[in-house]
């Protein structure tokens, strides 16, 4: 164990005022961080083929639909083909 000089301690108040600089301090670095990381990310642009495929899906979907909107059984897996399949003709 390291022995401190009993002048050099810190009191529970001095030493939380501490941590809540240090705490404070990091805060800002990282929101500082997170602002420049976000305006140096490029925007992802989706393909032609995405464009098409998301308005067939759309399209398509409403037929393997039940009236209250759930997926009938098996639907969903048959209109992401038939997407596929529409957007390829």
């Amino acid at each position: 164990m390291v022995s401190i000089a009993r002048d050099m301690m810190l009191t529970v108040e001095e030493y939380m005022a501490l941590r809540r600089l240090i705490d404070s301090e990091r805060e800002s670095e990282g929101a500082e961080l997170a602002v420049t990381q976000l305006d140096s990310k490029p925007k992802k642009r989706s393909t032609a083929y995405q464009r098409k495929y998301k308005k067939a899906f759309k399209e398509t979907a409403k037929r393997y639909k039940l009236k209250s909107g759930k997926w009938k059984k098996g639907g969903f897996k048959a209109a992401v083909k038939a997407a596929h399949k529409a957007v390829k003709k």
